[in-house]
């Protein structure tokens, strides 16, 4: 278990902000003991989140052409065909998994491929599991085209609570299964849209985890 780098500089400028805080309260209400402890108690509470948040698991995996891991950590919230207006431009099958921000927040490629499609969009910060944030919200889209010619698209989408979304994906590179694709700082959610007939191993409402858990069968 380590600390993940899109963490580093929250971290840094949180534990001085909170340190801070404290030591102004301290030298300000010198008759309050009790204020102090409290406040003391919340502010390592909330820093032990934010270590917590910006974990970064060990997830080895062995790549295998023929199946399609989850992209993130969290629960499958919707499973069905619907049409990708963005780069398909065509019926597919959709799987969206939303992060709470418990989740451990590092997306990996589902996939081995060539990356054909990069696109940051800006947009609104509704919350992620509406339907609509696929479409309006805050996201970056990724299309993989593995061996065999099979196009995949994931979409990191921001959430209510997110506020930036980081991808590491460059048009024309060759990734690997298990890789980092991404970040995205606190709740979000991760589409992925597979073509139509694809096998699905998981059922709806599923916790999932990335490099771990195996959605579907090309």
């Amino acid at each position: 278990m380590s600390i993940h780098k899109e963490g580093y500089k929250i971290l840094i400028y949180g534990f001085l902000i909170l340190l801070l805080i404290n030591i102004l309260v301290s030298i300000l209400v010198r008759d309050l003991a009790l204020a102090k402890w409290i406040l003391g108690i919340g502010s390592l509470i909330l820093y032990v989140f934010l270590l917590f948040f910006f974990r970064l698991p060990a997830r080895q995996l062995e790549p295998d052409p023929g199946l399609i891991f989850a992209p993130a950590d969290g629960k499958v919230v919707v499973i069905e065909e619907t049409e990708e207006h963005e780069y398909f431009k065509d019926k597919k099958l959709q799987v969206s998994i939303f992060m709470s921000p418990f989740n451990m927040h590092s997306n990996r490629y589902p996939v081995s491929g060539h990356i054909k499609y990069v696109e940051y969009h800006p947009g609104h910060n509704m919350v992620a599991w509406h339907p609509k944030s696929s479409e309006l919200n805050e996201r970056s889209t990724i299309v993989i085209e593995t061996a065999n010619g099979t196009e995949i698209l994931i979409r990191q989408i921001a959430g209510a609570v997110a506020r930036r979304i980081v991808t590491y994906a460059r048009q024309n590179q060759d990734v690997k299964q298990g890789d980092e694709l991404g970040f995205i700082k606190f709740g979000s959610r991760v589409d992925i849209f597979l073509p139509l007939g694809t096998e699905i191993e998981i059922p709806i409402l599923q916790q999932v985890k990335a490099n771990k858990s195996i959605i579907a069968k090309i």
